[in-house]
């Protein structure tokens, strides 16, 4: 996996497994812009969740809406936000989850978020579930 400069937009290149070619990410500057506004630990947490969101629902868009990063495909599904001590990872159409645990905080009924403080929060597994379900 490398960076690739496509016109003034830099893409994190990963392998598309139909073709054995490699994808460009559609990564919006705006959202970028957002994720380097945060500390240098979250800016990391942040890229890492942004990737794992693109890999689990290729053809997902970005949009800044009500400040912080919006996921879509076509409707939205899941969206970042960072505090001064946390990101928040908001998942909408919560009734396609499956959280027997009751990780998912929240009281709404179509929106629940987890709280990631540090890397050790990131179940990449469940969270690939998760989005993967939601998009379906």
């Amino acid at each position: 996996m490398g960076l690739v400069n496509v016109s003034t937009r830099t893409f994190k290149e990963y392998p598309d497994k139909s073709t054995n070619n490699t994808t460009p990410m559609n990564f919006n500057p705006e959202v970028t812009n957002y994720i380097n506004e945060a500390s240098p630990e979250q800016i990391n947490l942040l890229n890492e969740l942004r990737e794992l969101i693109h890999k689990c629902v290729p053809s997902t868009t970005e949009a800044i809406k009500w400040k912080f990063p919006v996921f879509g495909n076509p409707k939205d599904f899941v969206y970042l936000r960072h505090a001064r001590k946390h990101i928040t990872l908001g998942f909408y159409n919560i009734d396609k989850i499956d959280d027997p645990d009751s990780i998912l905080e929240g009281g709404g009924n179509t929106l629940k978020h987890i709280k990631i403080m540090g890397p050790a929060d990131i179940n990449h597994e469940l969270l690939t579930k998760w989005l993967t379900a939601i998009c379906n």
